[in-house]
């Protein structure tokens, strides 16, 4: 039996779901195939989306017109806007969501999209035909053919989960590990790798003594979310979170598990993520402390389960269960899962191009953590862009590419194809060098007119867009233009303690005080700024984009003569123009870094580690000679 589409999603975790969307959406005929139905949209670990610089990946999907965002929203049971002490290029949207609701969400999404279908199976082989792809074979002797495929598998090509000295082939635990797909990219010439990954233990809520722990609560503020169309971040029930802390007598449980732990008893030899350390590791690389902090989080409001942030173990069960009932509040907890570590295969991002496509096989993409990333949203962000450019490829229309200074998602792909990895990639906000411009409060205005030029943005998304789009330029307007005289304001401005005007100065000229914000000044002054709009929501976002703006005014100019000056060295060109092995004034490491990426342009090339400024400098004689 054999059935036919433009494009093949295999996997449908947070990158394939974003792939399939995006592809069947812009009109492709479009087959997500999946392991397991009821899982879709997995939460495999912390069921939270956002945080640091994660949250801003997120907001760049909704500005585009996936659905990581909205379905966020509707499924947060706690919200946090990360960083507010800090300028607005560092705040970040966290929130905690009910992964039931979550997975289901996104069914309930994936299967009411028009152009996509859905089939459970495990893809064995790909069918490739004189160096292009043509399909996918499965576990059931199916043979899909397609013109496009996007591999998302996760953490599931050779999956092999370590509990102690226990280990057993495995995607995640109570799934199933997929075969084949590995040993085939490794003959066409793919760099195969391990990495690995962990996860904490999920403990029974009603066995937890919550009196004596601290609370965190939700921020009571429902404006900050984390689609730009959805109303509120508070559908649901907000919950609490929790902290506890580990002790001596705990690393004294831990340590005496070390001898059977996979990680220090030389039994994975693969790569761990840096930036979410496993309990064991933690305590390894900081001996001098005699506590570490952990937070309890809610896994959903249709059952008990709770996540233990923080406590990410491979170490044998009772060693786990000893150490847990010694920390404060958790003294009878009772396990629902223990903590272990995964092993996986991935595939060098070197490989591919900026579209995610491989450099080997014409219409095969790649996205997620099969690609050396770690994280459901850096995963999101790549299913996107690939889901968008198999589209594309199928009918022959140029790639969308995401630049440095445009998204959090162009910088993400852009050091996965110039830097690859050698552990779990995470994005951080000191990856991206222009991150004044790429604030989590303006992703709409950076890239939703290029999503509506795509055609992935809702009718709905348009039209709010365009209000928010005119509605803002007229108010900029409006505060630089109209002054304010000091008999109108003096009053309130020694009530607040900030210096009383002598002649009449500009909205603006008074924002730009700390100590006065648009929304006080609006609040003790409503003459000076009138503003309706069609939701309050809107009005909020408005107001508060505004305030950006204006505040931060140098800053954002004096980046953006900066963006200018780094796009020159990215519009000269490279690509096929210079044989790097036989220049002998590059260096040598230079030399094979540049002949195994093979940079576009000089842009890419500065950005490639181990070519240095005289390197770039005799690349640029050598184009002009």
């Amino acid at each position: 039996m054999t059935f036919h589409f433009d494009v093949i999603v295999v996997g449908a975790g947070h990158a394939g779901c974003e792939a399939a969307h995006a592809a069947a959406t812009l009109g492709s005929s479009t087959l997500l195939i999946t392991m397991d139905l009821t899982k879709i949209a997995q939460m495999s670990c912390n069921p939270a989306v956002g945080g640091i610089a994660k949250g801003q990946i997120v907001r760049d999907i909704d500005a585009l017109g996936g659905l990581m965002g909205e379905i966020t929203d509707k499924t947060s049971i706690h919200f946090k806007m990360l960083n507010k002490s800090k300028g607005p290029a560092m705040w970040s949207p966290r929130s905690q969501c009910d992964k039931v609701s979550f997975s289901l969400n996104w069914i309930k999404s994936l299967e009411n999209t028009t152009n996509l279908s859905i089939w459970q199976d495990s893809v064995t082989e790909l069918i490739i035909e004189k160096g292009e792809i043509g399909g996918v074979k499965t576990k059931l002797g199916v043979s899909f053919f397609s013109k496009s495929v996007i591999l998302t598998n996760g953490t599931f090509l050779n999956g092999l989960i370590h509990i102690g000295r226990i280990k057993y082939s495995g995607g995640r635990m109570g799934d199933e590990a997929s075969f084949g797909l590995s040993n085939q990219m490794l003959s066409l010439g793919f760099n195969v790798g391990r990495m690995k990954t962990g996860t904490p233990v999920r403990i029974d809520g009603r066995t937890i003594n919550f009196e004596v722990l601290e609370h965190q609560e939700s921020d009571e503020d429902k404006h900050h979310k984390f689609s730009f169309y959805s109303e509120s971040n508070h559908f649901l029930e907000q919950r609490h979170n929790y902290i506890c802390y580990t002790s001596t007598e705990v690393h004294d449980i831990l340590k005496s598990g070390f001898s059977d732990s996979p990680l220090y008893n030389g039994t994975i030899k693969s790569i761990g993520p840096r930036y979410c350390p496993s309990i064991e590791t933690k305590l390894v690389n900081f001996p001098d402390k005699s506590q570490h902090q952990l937070f309890l989080e809610p896994e959903s409001l249709s059952n008990n389960e709770y996540y233990l942030n923080g406590f990410s173990s491979s170490l044998p069960l009772d060693v786990q269960i000893k150490a847990l009932n010694c920390i404060k509040g958790l003294e009878n907890a009772q396990i629902i899962r223990p903590g272990y570590a995964i092993e996986y295969d991935f595939f060098d991002p070197t490989q591919l191009t900026l579209s995610l496509e491989s450099s080997l096989v014409h219409g095969l993409f790649l996205a997620g953590q099969i690609n050396g990333t770690t994280g459901y949203e850096e995963a999101a962000g790549q299913g996107l862009i690939a889901g968008i450019n198999a589209h594309n490829y199928c009918n022959s229309k140029p790639y969308l590419i995401l630049s440095r200074d445009q998204s959090y998602i162009g910088v993400l792909i852009d050091d996965l194809i110039n830097k690859g990895v050698d552990e779990p990639y995470r994005m951080f906000t000191s990856r991206a060098e222009h991150r004044i411009l790429l604030r989590q409060d303006n992703s709409d205005f950076r890239l939703t007119q290029l999503g509506i030029d795509i055609g992935l943005v809702s009718d709905k998304q348009k039209t709010l867009f365009a209000e928010k789009q005119l509605k803002l330029s007229k108010l900029l307007e409006h505060v630089y233009k109209f002054k304010v005289k000091p008999d109108n304001i003096n009053n309130w401005l020694n009530s607040i303690k900030s210096s009383a005007l002598t002649e009449p100065k500009s909205i603006s000229d008074l924002l730009i005080r700390p100590e006065i914000s648009i929304f006080s000044l609006i609040e003790n002054n409503k003459d000076l700024i009138k503003l309706s709009c069609s939701s309050e929501q809107l009005k909020y976002e408005i107001l508060e984009e505004l305030e950006v703006l204006v505040k931060y005014a140098g800053y954002i100019k004096r980046e953006k003569e900066h963006v200018d000056s780094s796009a020159k060295s990215d519009s000269i060109v490279l690509k096929d123009k210079i044989d790097y092995s036989i220049v002998s004034a590059l260096s040598f490491e230079s030399r094979e870094k540049l002949t195994k990426h093979k940079p576009a342009t000089i842009g890419q090339a500065k950005r490639i580690p181990g070519v240095s400024t005289a390197d770039i400098d005799i690349l640029i004689t050598l184009l002009h000679s």
